[in-house]
């Protein structure tokens, strides 16, 4: 009974994969870092590490880290989530933050103030929503959706440097991994009078699941309906592609955008937080 943390991604995929795919909605990231890895080498996000708790026998729990993100914290038990902090602590790692629950990255956040004495405080709160039916803008504003292209590589990056900064998160996307969704075909971009005013993203589908992101529309071409209406076109191409469900997270602290996904067919599933420590 306890963690087993390895950074063997194909070790760790054979002994969770099974228990993240029961949940493919509540483990879309796990599931779609995993499988970009996967298909694009394991070291895609810099060092990684996972690892599987079990009791009895059964996986009970996971987590991913990758790179200099927050340890991600997937579906556990309270004490899971306490007994990880205690043996990250153990190993002496760094962890600068937490993505969980709030129930799971509470108990991994108590676990890890009264090993280190390092207090916790919230640095985003968001919500996962799941696509109940699609309702694009009506009407919708002017301009149309199109797939970007390699030629759009420059841009797409740009607005995710941009994106990235407006989430408060790391304000340098991932060349790779960019690169890798515009040969997929997925990244969404809306046009206006014949140039780009806003862009979104969707993953590819794994355990029928695609995600919606990011959305990003710059400041100068914001109210217009710019972002509804390529979120719709994103969600579309994902279902288009084959995906039996389509799901994106919002910043909790942002009510345009929880407004605008709700309008056009989103609905709430789960709520995540990420807690940073010192």
């Amino acid at each position: 009974m306890g963690w087993t943390i390895t950074d063997d991604l194909e070790d760790f995929l054979a002994r969770a994969g099974g228990f993240l795919r029961e949940d493919p909605i509540a483990n879309t990231v796990p599931l779609t870092l995993a499988e970009s890895m996967r298909t694009q080498g394991s070291d895609l996000y810099g060092t990684a590490r996972f690892g599987w708790w079990t009791s009895g026998g059964d996986v009970e729990g996971a987590f991913l880290w990758t790179g200099t993100h927050p340890p991600l914290l997937c579906a556990m038990p309270e004490r899971a989530a306490g007994d990880l902090a205690d043996v990250l602590a153990g190993r002496d790692a760094v962890v600068a933050a937490v993505n969980g629950t709030p129930e799971t990255a509470g108990a991994f956040a108590e676990a890890w103030t009264r090993g280190t004495g390092a207090p916790s405080r919230v640095r985003l709160r968001q919500r996962l929503h799941r696509l109940a039916r699609l309702e694009p803008p009506d009407p919708a504003p002017d301009g149309a959706a199109r797939v970007a292209g390699d030629a759009d590589l420059d841009l797409v990056l740009e607005w995710s440097v941009q994106f990235h900064r407006d989430a408060g998160g790391p304000s340098r996307p991932n060349p790779a991994v960019t690169r890798g969704r515009l040969a997929q075909g997925g990244i969404t971009l809306w046009e206006a009078d014949g140039r780009p005013v806003a862009m979104a993203g969707q993953t590819q589908a794994v355990a029928g699941v695609a995600r919606v992101a990011p959305v990003y529309t710059p400041a100068e071409h914001r109210r217009r309906g710019y972002g509804a209406a390529v979120t719709a076109a994103a969600t579309t191409g994902a279902l288009g592609a084959g995906a039996d469900e389509v799901v994106l997270f919002t910043d909790l602290a942002n009510p345009t955008s929880n407004g605008v996904y709700r309008r056009i067919g989103y609905r709430p599933v789960q709520d995540r937080v990420i807690l940073a420590f010192g």
